[in-house]
């Protein structure tokens, strides 16, 4: 079968944050309809990862790269939202505290950190808005503000903006952290629920508990580096993760979700 188009190419990328060399000579390609989740230690460059994919930043220029994103390498920020929905933690920590939830799922049109005067919406937008808003189960936070949310509905209410666009694509970054189990839970069942209406989910975190069983793929990043990369099966193991994270690991299985608890040293 021929393979989906590519969301991401990347070949011999090199990249930094800061001052700090993240990626020498990163290859990967990430394709639609692939369900994916990306694991890695702290450091291991999962956010310089998720910020070349939104153009925070870019590629070093060297001749033998190449960084493409939907089969482009030049976006306006506010098309690529059109087919790439993003929440990260970095958002959620840096969200204009005083928004509405309203007001949060409206600014993903703008992909914006809250509204502004110059902005302006239709009424279809805002129906749109308020559709996604019953959709995720929070419609009742439309007039309450982002500082006073609980960190679950926050990250409902950010889910609800990335998706104002409807995009095919959705980039969660550790999205159920600093849940509880009862959010934890809804939140895994809804990000079920839009792989089954057909979104591409990529999952980028380090809790192995988040990984819903129709991820088909993982790959293990590591110091800039991949260590690992396949079905899921084959990747998700106690050998690989021991090595992936530097600490023994006994890895658990059940109806397809995983969970690693401490191994013998």
């Amino acid at each position: 079968m021929p393979q989906a188009a590519a969301i991401v190419e990347l070949h011999h990328i090199a990249a930094n944050r800061e001052q700090t060399r993240v990626f020498e000579d990163l290859t990967l390609s990430l394709h639609a309809g692939e369900n994916v989740a990306i694991i890695g230690p702290n450091g291991a460059g999962k956010s310089t990862l998720l910020k070349l994919m939104t153009r925070e930043i870019y590629p070093l220029h060297r001749e033998q790269s190449r960084m493409t994103l939907f089969g482009q390498d030049r976006w306006d920020i506010l098309e690529l939202r059109q087919h790439l929905g993003m929440v990260s933690q970095d958002l959620q920590d840096d969200y204009e505290p005083d928004a509405h939830g309203l007001e949060i799922i409206l600014s993903g049109l703008y992909a914006s950190i809250g509204i502004h005067a110059h902005q302006s919406y239709s009424e279809d937008d805002v129906a749109r808005a308020r559709e996604l808003m019953d959709l995720i189960g929070i419609a009742a936070l439309e007039h309450v503000p982002y500082a006073r949310m609980s960190t679950g509905q926050q990250r409902r209410c950010l889910l609800g903006r990335a998706l104002i666009h409807e995009p095919g694509v959705l980039v969660l970054d550790e999205p159920t952290s600093g849940l509880d189990l009862t959010a934890t839970f809804q939140y895994l069942a809804l990000m079920r629920s839009l792989m089954a209406a057909g979104k591409t989910l990529v999952l980028v975190t380090h809790h192995i508990h988040e990984i819903p069983p129709e991820i088909g793929r993982v790959i293990l990043l590591r110091q800039g580096s991949i260590l690992a990369d396949g079905p899921k099966r084959d990747t998700l193991t106690a050998a690989n993760l021991r090595e992936l994270f530097g600490t023994p690991v006994a890895l658990l299985e059940s109806g397809g979700w995983y969970q690693a608890v401490p191994g013998d040293a």
